[in-house]
């Protein structure tokens, strides 16, 4: 797929899911932004940058970690993520956090500006991610540090039936590399391949519950990303796509509620301290 086309597929599936991502998300993500905040080990007065930021869940914790003297920049290549994390500055009165529509490719930053570059559940979306992380290693100083989420592999997340269903009505562009990242050592040696030192990579298994069938579906093909393919179904085609991915995650139903299981890979490195 040209990278062009990706980068705008993406761009809008994600302010289509805008409005809804974070409560449909933050429940089920919690437990791996947590080891990501964890691993960053955010300090006061630290300056961080947080890559495909989203709504700034993570980029809003990263902000009471490092405190009013410290600094965090959010980025993200929707432009409804971005203004969706701006009000909620505004409004929770955040001021040493920001947020800039950008693409992770390309940051428009200059060298050497941060502490610690975080990216959580972003990196499957880029089309270069090597590109991506070098791009974090240059904006980070020397002995600067970054902490990275994936999704881990495909058989360990439930939820990952909804690729398949949704390619069966229209290609979506996002399935075939989307686990890539989670497989073996994958996210490691990118980050070596970007020049990174000091690679530890955790596997994290998680459980993702939802109260009922419309919660989990809602979550699937309305807040992630299939959003954009799933605008484009009509009202048959809506209908038959839930009840497929409702019967594939059928096995996980609890009473009402289902518990699907899910994997997350967090890699944490250092960039190269300079020499002389």
């Amino acid at each position: 797929m040209d990278s062009r086309l990706q980068r705008r597929v993406q761009r809008y599936g994600w302010d289509l899911a805008a409005a809804v991502y974070e409560p449909l998300w933050q429940p089920q993500l919690a437990g791996a932004h947590a080891r990501l905040l964890a691993r960053a080990s955010l300090a006061p007065v630290e300056r961080v940058l947080d890559v495909a930021c989203g709504t700034g869940l993570v980029a809003f914790a990263a902000a009471d970690a490092v405190g009013p003297e410290g600094r965090v920049v959010g980025v993200d290549l929707s432009g409804r993520m971005v203004d969706a994390a701006r009000r909620r500055a505004q409004e929770r009165g955040v001021r040493h956090a920001t947020f800039a529509r950008m693409d992770a490719e390309r940051l428009d930053l200059p060298d050497a500006t941060f502490d610690v570059a975080l990216c959580a559940l972003g990196l499957m979306y880029v089309p270069d991610p090597v590109q991506a992380l070098r791009e974090m290693r240059r904006v980070l100083r020397p002995g600067g540090r970054v902490v990275l989420a994936v999704w881990g592999e495909r058989s360990r997340c439930g939820w990952s039936a909804v690729f398949p269903i949704v390619e069966a009505e229209v290609a979506t562009e996002v399935c075939p590399l989307f686990f890539g990242l989670g497989q073996h050592d994958a996210l490691a040696r990118l980050c070596a391949d970007a020049g990174f030192v000091g690679i530890d990579e955790r596997r994290i298994a998680a459980t993702l519950d939802y109260t009922d069938a419309d919660d989990a579906c809602n979550a699937a093909l309305l807040g992630g990303p299939v959003a954009l393919a799933w605008s484009r179904f009509d009202d048959d085609v809506r209908a038959r796509v839930r009840g497929r991915y409702v019967e594939a995650i059928g096995e996980w139903r609890h009473d009402q509620g289902y518990r699907v299981p899910g994997e997350f890979v967090v890699v944490a490195a250092t960039a190269p301290r300079a020499i002389g």
